[in-house]
């Protein structure tokens, strides 16, 4: 369960979504990103305002395994994560490491790119900023070279059966040059071809 239907419950509730749990995320308002989790079915949403968090806790029924206060009012998180303790639950709240059962890392998330950002609990405002600026660092042309070499990866198993082999072949590619000036000129498939053609080479030094 995640109270809160800001930017921030937003980023805590993606570190669940392949977790396979029933997420329940709660409040008076929902952010868009919020709201399309809820309309392609990831989450459920419950619209209301929480004005006592012991009465909100003691109504829950089933209590919930983990709680996330993550709202912009430190107060009720303090009580939300106070109550849904003295029921077991584990809980974090995101402004309070202190209480908290768990770190949460903040994830920078870039395309198909996931990076934890985590500073032990003591400064989740720093880990936040951290995050922001790894996204910042994570070009188009990055991604370009992740699908590159997800395409090119089978071909590159079944002709090349040294590991080494493959290894310096793929860091080839990654350095190469003429790939990388196909992939930003947005000639994917040429950049394949230049991509085989240096498998080719490393298949027949073999």
């Amino acid at each position: 369960m995640v109270i809160g239907g800001g930017a921030e419950a937003y980023r805590k509730t993606q570190s669940f979504l392949d977790s396979g749990a029933t997420i329940w995320l709660i409040s008076k308002e929902f952010s868009k990103e919020a709201l399309q989790l809820g309309e392609t079915k990831k989450v459920a949403l419950l619209k209301t305002e929480i004005k006592d968090a012991k009465t909100f806790i003691e109504n829950l029924n089933p209590k919930p395994d983990v709680l996330l206060a993550a709202t912009d009012n430190s107060k009720l998180n303090l009580e939300l994560v106070k109550a849904a303790k003295t029921y077991g639950s584990t809980v974090y709240a995101v402004d309070n490491p202190a209480i908290s059962d768990f770190i949460l890392p903040a994830v920078a998330r870039v395309g198909d790119v996931k990076i934890a950002v985590s500073t032990g609990g003591k400064s989740p405002a720093m880990a936040h900023l951290l995050r922001e600026r790894i996204e910042k660092l994570v070009t188009p042309l990055d991604l370009l070279e992740i699908q590159l070499q997800e395409k090119i990866r089978p071909q590159l198993k079944n002709r090349i059966a040294d590991p080494k082999v493959r290894s310096k072949t793929l860091y080839d590619i990654l350095n190469s040059v003429e790939v990388k000036a196909a992939l930003m000129e947005g000639q994917i498939s040429e950049a394949e071809e230049l991509a085989l053609q240096l498998i080719q080479k490393d298949e027949v030094k073999q």
